[in-house]
């Protein structure tokens, strides 16, 4: 339990209680002081290794024995960024440089009285992992196993940065399997996919209406300009639905070498160009970008690393679609 303060510092006369703009402060009534209760500025660091976050076991009162960031109190005469830094490598021998300030919090303890976390994120920069005086363990934990924390304000900054860090992790997901047949259900799972996907289904009736409007009048697309429209329409409705499953995961190589073989095949026996059949399957693609820049769904919604992964995962689909229709018109 944090200890009152009984004297004054300056004279040691006993100390009382006065009110001061409605709050009952500490008082010399001797010096005619008042001595005000600030919250104690707290540093912690989130350092994060391929998924993996470093935390100290703790070997001091209070949470003897638990987990938590590397943390302590500044002092004075150094700035709030050189506490955090000189914290981290006093309790687990890590250098690190500052990334950002990630969260702030006030937190009541028995022990110290009113505290305020600052919860910084840091790169790691040299040093090696030693577990420090205050600490008995210093070690990297899995995101997936962290281990209950001493601080509720630990567990909040914590919680902010793995949210702040999932549609970053989720895009490395998906560069990893971009080779496979089919990505796993796990990662197709993850809610950076399932926007994506999600822009596409409740666009595509514009997306198509667009194309069929361009690719009908298109000097590119000369030999569609008389074409069924129905029939047009199929096909651009297939086209998105194969994109959205794609996203997904759930349409592997296979049967997009089928369906655009098939389909080169069919524009070939009609009497169609090569180029004619690819331009008309490239303004689907600039017709999905367009809707959803005019929409500013994709600078908005989906962020930078967001659009950045549609345009990745787009150019797969509409590279493979490409290849195997031209083999279709080749056989």
């Amino acid at each position: 339990m944090k200890k009152q303060r009984k004297h004054c510092l300056y004279c040691g006369e006993i100390i009382t209680k006065k009110y001061e703009a409605g709050v009952p402060r500490d008082y010399c009534p001797t010096c005619q002081t008042f001595f005000y209760e600030n919250p104690l500025p707290v540093v912690s660091c989130i350092v994060e290794s391929s998924r993996k976050i470093l935390l100290v076991k703790r070997d001091r009162p209070p949470s003897r024995g638990s987990w938590c960031l590397p943390t302590g109190f500044a002092e004075a005469g150094e700035s709030i960024e050189s506490a955090a830094l000189r914290e981290l490598q006093e309790e687990t021998g890590i250098k690190g440089k500052i990334v950002r300030l990630l969260d702030v919090d006030s937190y009541k303890s028995r022990f110290y009285g009113d505290l305020l976390f600052l919860a910084f994120v840091v790169e790691q920069t040299g040093g090696k992992l030693t577990a420090g005086d205050d600490c008995t363990e210093a070690k990297f934990w899995p995101l997936t196993k962290l281990p209950p924390l001493a601080f509720s304000s630990n567990k909040k900054a914590l919680d902010a940065y793995i949210k702040s860090r999932k549609d970053y992790w989720a895009i490395f997901d998906s560069i990893e399997h971009a080779e496979d047949k089919k990505i796993p259900p796990k990662i197709a799972k993850n809610s950076l996919t399932r926007r994506l996907a999600n822009f596409i289904v409740s666009n595509k009736n514009d997306i198509i209406s667009q194309w069929l409007e361009d690719v009908t009048a298109n000097p590119s697309t000369a030999e569609y300009h008389n074409y069924d429209l129905q029939t047009l329409q199929r096909i651009g409705d297939k086209i998105l639905s194969q994109l959205t499953l794609w996203l997904g995961g759930l349409y592997d190589v296979s049967r997009i070498r089928n369906f655009y073989t098939k389909l080169g095949r069919e524009r070939k026996n009609a009497g169609f160009k090569v180029s004619e059949a690819l331009s008309a399957l490239s303004l689907i693609r600039k017709h999905i970008w367009k809707l959803g820049l005019a929409h500013d769904a994709l600078s908005r919604n989906l962020g930078l690393y967001m659009t950045f992964e549609l345009q990745r995962r787009m150019t797969i689909f509409f590279d493979l679609a490409t290849f195997y229709m031209t083999r279709g018109y080749e056989e």
